[in-house]
């Protein structure tokens, strides 16, 4: 099915939709996991000083329709993506719709933005548009990895090519060139194709006050470690080697806490757990504690990614 639908729209018998205004397309081949939302954080400090919206469908939000987040709108307006990025950088334009041809012409018609970002839209291909970049992660390549449900894979392999840039994300912070390229042998980018490597920094702490502190306060306290995310692997990884001991509360990506579950957490110390889980666990809890992520680059491909942005404009 997934390559029929891909075939109509490579024959011209479903249409692609462009757009006056630019929009940069962030997504990936797999179900989740490639790190989208720090991504698209990071490509909004980059885009400082233009009007930047961002249009998401809103997953397991319980509004329907186009949504342009608003100071009273609640992470079930939203979802806990668009939500915590709208609660981020309050000058951000962030809206939801699933149909993303409407949510685009609504954007330019109340907002005007300089450019829109495009969360998780990689097979939304009712837009075409002006940038695509393909998020594929480290320790799974798409081209490594299957199809549903053997593998993680939503999209054909093939799909890849309608990427302008790969980025490699949750790379090892010295990743070789030696490394780099035998990942650009398998991945096997064309001509047009831009390939970046980037790796994941952890912040400090925040309370819900906003207040920093470190891992190290948190040794020889009782820590349940809670994720609703695709891969904690890396987040556990991090903390096992900064000596951290916890007690690891697993749970799918966007998943939903329950009574029973926050009363479980309060018998805790200290609840830790990531910014993504933190919005739907706000207010919940008076012991939390969120770890912030980001990703980063080599000075080389950042500025591949700084020419690629300033092109659009």
């Amino acid at each position: 099915m997934v390559y029929l639908r891909n075939f109509l729209y490579d024959i011209g018998f479903f249409s692609s939709r462009s757009f006056n205004t630019p929009t940069v397309c962030i997504g990936n081949l797999s179900v989740g996991g490639t790190g989208k939302t720090p991504m698209i954080e990071y490509l909004v400090r980059l885009l400082k000083g233009n009007k930047v919206a961002v249009l998401s469908r809103g997953y397991r939000r319980k509004s329907k329709g186009f949504l342009l987040a608003e100071p009273s709108s609640a992470v079930a307006d939203l979802g806990d993506e668009p939500y915590q990025l709208y609660r981020k950088f309050p000058h951000l334009h962030v809206a939801v719709d699933a149909d993303r041809r409407n949510g685009i012409s609504q954007l330019q018609k109340l907002v005007e933005p300089d450019i829109i970002l495009l969360d998780d839209a990689f097979q939304h291909r009712k837009v075409k548009s002006t940038y695509a970049i393909l998020l594929t992660t480290y320790d799974k390549l798409y081209v490594d990895d299957w199809y549903l449900p053997t593998g993680n894979l939503r999209d054909s392999k093939r799909e890849s090519r309608r990427a302008d840039l790969i980025i490699v994300t949750k790379c090892p912070h010295q990743l070789s060139a030696k490394e780099k390229a035998d990942i650009k042998l398998k991945l096997k980018p064309r001509k047009h194709q831009k390939l970046l490597f980037s790796h994941l920094e952890y912040g400090n702490l925040k309370s819900p006050e906003g207040t920093e502190g470190n891992l190290e306060q948190l040794k020889h306290r009782e820590v349940a470690l809670v994720t609703g995310i695709a891969n904690p692997r890396p987040l556990v990884d991090y903390l096992k080697a900064n000596g951290l001991v916890f007690k690891h509360h697993e749970h799918p990506d966007h998943h939903n806490f329950t009574e029973q579950q926050i009363k479980n957490l309060k018998r805790y110390e200290v609840v830790l757990t990531t910014e993504k889980d933190f919005v739907r666990l706000q207010g919940k809890l008076d012991n939390i504690l969120y770890l912030e992520i980001a990703h980063a680059f080599s000075e080389s491909d950042l500025k591949v990614l700084e020419d690629g942005l300033k092109a659009l404009f």
